[in-house]
């Protein structure tokens, strides 16, 4: 043999050099080592481990471009389950090193793969399908497991419950019964799972009597499939948040009944917050009982629902014993838990109770969130404690977090209840400082503030700022400088503010609006105009009610008008506008003075005196 003849490449000595080359991550003398190979001594082997190493390497385009030579119908290298396990597993791994592959790529791959009667297993199909499904191409999945069908590739549950899954979270019932069909005419039997997903489904969308009827179809139809106690849950927390908590009470009375199906902590849970957001707080209580005297673990959502349920329904007494009671047993409270009795603590203005359990909440060691924070600034703020107010401000931004639009409000709400402008200012410029704007709210609160002080001209100048910042002052904003204008007697200025209001402004004033006006103008003597703002009541549809008549009949009782009185009263029946006291203490004083007994008699009769305005 000469020197230069080159000894040919076995297939066996290419095969282990190719083994050892893949394993030691050298692509490149892999490569070398394949072309060197005769091609007529290629085999689907030698080529599954160079697209594996290529894979590897994330040289996913080459690797592709010699899986498109296997797919080639003259290769004598055809593809095999392993090529399919090989591609796949690189393909759909997470956090690999090659480029993302597109659900395009990967349905064509499949595609292929199955014309040359080679498809992808159970694990791979349910894959790929839950991958199309999370980024939203639910219809891209419904094709591809067709595909499969239709070629003769083996479909199992578990991908038909992961195109079911995908179809459920985009609410697509039409399609998820379609396939649930197709399921049974090909004799791919559903198991619990399937059912589950189905059942989850309908109930998140509260189509609970669809759900009842597929899981007595599982249970009790050609199925008889036995539900597990998730199963159940679903159905019963289902029922809960309709409304239905008898029917679930029921369903958990059968499961207390099968020896393999006993209801779990997560099952009462459901019932008793079910019952409490109905306000049946002893059924509730009851079931929390139950589940003790059946040996069923309670946990902190246990506790959380029924304190929440208590708190809601004015019974903080009985919540705060709850509290105790599990605390002593072992049961460690959540951020949730101290929530709960914070705001309710602060609902009902014991503020001293509320920074208690914020305290206790802090020697825990637990972090109080947003809302714990927002309900104790509330809480303090209302009960006018300003300075209890920045503390929590201050640990809320030590915390970490930042105040809302809405916390601001209830800030400069109480500053301004106890006079601190020089805070308000102060906490406006905090806001601006944050990058938030005042709202309609902010602004309002401070022109309320400044009208009840007298002060017109910062009201004013505030309510320009407020258009300014391109806010429509609404009828809150007119109403307050209205009312104060009305109360230091100045009408002409209130009758120019709702004139700008309803004209200029385009903002519709409302019945309290006209009360304050004809209130004050009939004090003043200026009956007539009250008389216009009636009928421009009833130009713009506002319904007059019981404090409007009042205030236009003590009005004509001082000018002794009877006749427009009894115009008035007869209007006010046709009006179905109940009388009150006050009311009849006017016009009985007045009509039994001038004789008009008869006319007050029809007038009381088949009214039910309120004792409040109508």
């Amino acid at each position: 043999m000469s020197k230069d003849e080159k000894i040919p490449l076995t297939i066996n000595a290419a095969t282990l050099l190719i083994k050892r080359f893949g394993q030691a991550r050298m692509v490149q003398e892999f490569v070398q080592v394949f072309d060197a190979l005769d091609p007529e001594l290629r085999n689907t082997h030698v080529v599954n481990l160079l697209i594996d190493a290529l894979l590897k390497s994330g040289r996913i385009d080459d690797a592709l471009k010699l899986l498109d030579e296997m797919l080639k119908s003259d290769t004598g290298y055809p593809p095999n389950n392993n090529t399919v396990d090989i591609v796949f597993t690189a393909l759909l791994r997470r956090g690999w090193g090659g480029r993302c592959v597109n659900e395009e790529e990967i349905y064509k791959l499949v595609q292929n793969f199955s014309e040359h009667g080679v498809f992808v297993n159970s694990f791979w199909l349910t894959q790929i399908i839950t991958k199309f499904c999370r980024s939203g191409q639910c219809d891209k999945a419904w094709d591809l497991l067709h595909e499969v069908m239709s070629l003769g590739g083996d479909v199992e549950t578990a991908s038909c419950n992961a195109l079911l899954t995908g179809l459920g979270k985009d609410h697509n019932f039409v399609k998820m019964n379609l396939l649930m069909e197709e399921m049974k005419e090909k004799g791919i039997p559903p198991n619990v799972v399937t059912f589950g997903i189905l059942i989850n489904h309908l109930c998140k969308f509260y189509r609970v009597d669809q759900a009842l009827e597929a899981f007595e179809k599982m249970k009790d139809g050609d199925f008889r499939i036995e539900p597990d106690v998730v199963l159940y849950n679903t159905l019963i927390d289902g029922l809960c948040k309709v409304g239905r908590q008898e029917e679930g009470l029921k369903l958990m009375e059968r499961m207390r009944l099968e020896s393999k199906c006993k209801p779990n902590t997560i099952t009462y849970n459901c019932l008793i917050d079910g019952f409490c957001k109905a306000g049946e707080i002893e059924r509730g209580h009851e079931l929390f009982e139950l589940m003790n005297k059946d040996g069923v673990e309670s946990n902190v959502v246990t506790l959380n629902t029924l304190l929440d349920g208590m708190c809601k329904h004015g019974r903080v007494s009985r919540a705060v014993e709850l509290f105790s009671e599990m605390q002593e047993k072992g049961l460690k409270a959540n951020v949730i838990t101290y929530s709960i009795l914070i705001t309710s603590f602060c609902s009902a203005n014991n503020i001293d109770k509320a920074i208690k359990l914020f305290d206790e909440m802090l020697e825990c060691g637990l972090s109080p969130d947003a809302l714990v924070y927002n309900s104790l600034i509330s809480g303090v703020s209302q009960a006018g404690r300003m300075d209890d107010a920045s503390i929590i401000v201050s640990k809320m931004k030590e915390a970490g977090f930042y105040l809302d639009v809405l916390s601001y409000n209830i800030l400069i709400s109480g500053f301004c209840r106890k006079n601190k402008m020089e805070k308000v200012s102060e906490t406006l410029k905090d806001m601006e400082h944050a990058g938030l704007k005042p709202d309609r709210v902010t602004y309002n609160t401070v022109i309320s503030y400044f009208c009840s002080k007298g002060d017109f001209a910062h009201a004013h100048r505030a309510m320009k700022k407020m258009i300014s910042d391109g806010l429509v002052p609404n009828v809150v904003t007119y109403g307050a400088l209205i009312h104060a204008y009305c109360m230091v007697g100045k009408i002409e200025d209130a009758m120019k503010i709702f004139r700008d209001m309803s004209s200029s402004s385009k903002v519709s004033p409302n019945t309290v609006i006209y009360n304050m006006l004809i209130d004050s103008l009939c004090k003043n003597g200026e009956e007539e105009v009250a008389f216009s703002l009636m009928d421009d009541m009833k130009d713009r549809g506002v319904r007059p009610n019981t404090t409007t008549y009042n205030a236009m009949f003590k009005g004509l009782q001082q000018r002794n008008w009877l006749d427009k009185a009894l115009k008035m009263m007869n209007q006010m029946t046709e009006q179905a506008c109940n009388p009150d006291y006050i009311t009849m203490e006017i016009l009985s004083e007045w009509l039994s003075a001038v004789g008009e007994t008869e006319n007050l008699r029809a007038f009381v009769q088949g009214y039910e005196v309120s004792a409040s305005t109508a």
